[in-house]
């Protein structure tokens, strides 16, 4: 199972993950499996909805 980014929110903003899990959570409302993670490698928080994977 694979995952597809909605919105990438930079991780040195002054309020932190806030924007992005205020997204997911509107995301969320709307009826989409939203959830944030954290990029390491681009120092980004992503937020992401679950995808299948066509065999």
């Amino acid at each position: 199972m694979g995952a597809r980014v909605l919105e990438r929110f930079p991780a040195g903003a002054p309020r932190g993950s806030w924007p992005a899990e205020e997204y997911a959570a509107a995301r969320r409302a709307q009826g989409e499996p939203a959830t944030v993670v954290m990029d390491l490698k681009s120092d980004t928080f992503l937020v992401v909805v679950p995808t299948r994977d066509e065999d």
